[in-house]
C-alpha cells in the first residue's frame, strides 16, 4: 500500500479512491476534466494586484501586506506552498512589521481554483494565526466550497509527485 503523504490526514475510504485512480492511471484525467483551465495571473505585479483584491473584498481591516511574489524555492526549501511572514525591523526609534505573502512558484501554472485556494489561506493567516476553527471558517466564508479545493489541491500535488508527471 503505498503512503499518499498529502493525503494521510483523509479517511481510508478517500485514500484507496485515489490510489485506485492511480492505479488505472485515471487521476490525471480527473483533474484535467475537473480544473481544465490555467490562470493568467502570472508576474509579481499581478499576483499583488490579485492578493490585494481578495484582501480587500474580505479582509479590509486586517493588517497591510507589503510584498506578494512566487517564489520558486518555496516548496523546496520549506516545504510549503504558501506563507506569511512579518519581518520586524527597528527603524529610528520605532519597530516596524513587514508582511509578506508569498506563494510556490508551481502556482503560477495552475489552475485558477488552486491559486485563489492558497491566497485565501495565506490572507485567513492575517486574522487567524493557527490552523483552528476559526481558521478554516473564514477561509470557507472568503471562499465558499474550501475544504473540497484543499483536497483537490493535495490530489493534484500526489499526481505531481507521480512518476513522468510533468505539469506545464
Amino acid at each position: 500500500m503505498t503512503p499518499l503523504k498529502y493525503l494521510a490526514a483523509y479517511p481510508p475510504h478517500l485514500q484507496e479512491q485515489v490510489r485506485r485512480l492511480i492505479a488505472e492511471e485515471r487521476l490525471g484525467d480527473y483533474l484535467a476534466k475537473r480544473y481544465p483551465e490555467r490562470h493568467a495571473v502570472q508576474s509579481d505585479k499581478a499576483l499583488y494586484a490579485y492578493v490585494m483584491e481578495r484582501k480587500q473584498r474580505f479582509l479590509r481591516n486586517a493588517p497591510g501586506i507589503d510584498k506578494v511574489l512566487y517564489d520558486s524555492k518555496l516548496d523546496v526549501v520549506r516545504n510549503a506552498l504558501g506563507l506569511h511572514t512579518a519581518v520586524s525591523r527597528v527603524q529610528g526609534g520605532k519597530l516596524r512589521a513587514k508582511k509578506e505573502i508569498r506563494v510556490a512558484a508551481l502556482f503560477r501554472d495552475a489552475a485558477p481554483e488552486f491559486l485563489d485556494m492558497i491566497v485565501v489561506h495565506e490572507l485567513a493567516h492575517l486574522r487567524e494565526f493557527d490552523h483552528n476553527k476559526a481558521f478554516y471558517q473564514l477561509c470557507e466564508h472568503m471562499l465558499p466550497g474550501y475544504q473540497q479545493l484543499e483536497f483537490d489541491l493535495r490530489l493534484y500535488l500526489t499526481w505531481r509527485e507521480l512518476d513522468g508527471a510533468v505539469v506545464r
